[in-house]
């Protein structure tokens, strides 16, 4: 059973830290060279499969952190780690939820084809939290491996 939560874990992380890399990398640089217009339309078609997926893998992993960190052997190192993974997952969540997804619904809310003239363009707020949080979920991940390879 623990051999099958650390590959949940591994995986879990692993896709997060993944797709909040591949955003950081490509997705995030295409939005900020797109005109406003542009940007809202193509974020409201991005954002249309996130929930609930993201936040299930993202709690779901945590869970599956806090279970291996209860039940790791006292003497090694693995029970810290996977409990430094579920807390780097909990600021993934907390980013996720009390940043980018209020900005995301507000940016929804707008028609692409008639922009506010004082629109005020979130997006290098946007991606200072994105770079928070992929930061987080790759720290996960890593924890998780160490957690995997100290065990």
């Amino acid at each position: 059973m623990a051999q099958a939560l650390q590959v949940a874990a591994l995986v879990g992380s692993g896709i997060v830290a993944g797709v909040l890399f591949a955003v950081a990398l490509s997705t995030l640089p295409a939005l900020i060279a797109m005109p406003p217009g542009r940007y809202i339309y193509a974020q409201k078609l991005l954002g249309r499969n996130w929930d609930p997926t993201m936040p299930i893998l993202v709690l779901s992993t945590m869970l599956v952190d806090i279970v291996l960190a209860v039940m790791a052997p006292q003497p090694r190192g693995a029970g810290p780690l996977y409990a430094t993974a579920a807390a780097l997952l909990v600021a993934v969540s907390v980013v996720s939820h009390f940043a980018n997804v209020p900005i995301n619904r507000q940016m929804r809310a707008l028609d692409p084809d008639h922009m506010p003239v004082d629109w005020d363009d979130p997006r290098p707020l946007w991606r200072r939290w994105h770079l928070l949080r992929t930061s987080c979920a790759i720290g996960a991940l890593v924890a998780n491996a160490a957690a995997i390879a100290a065990g």
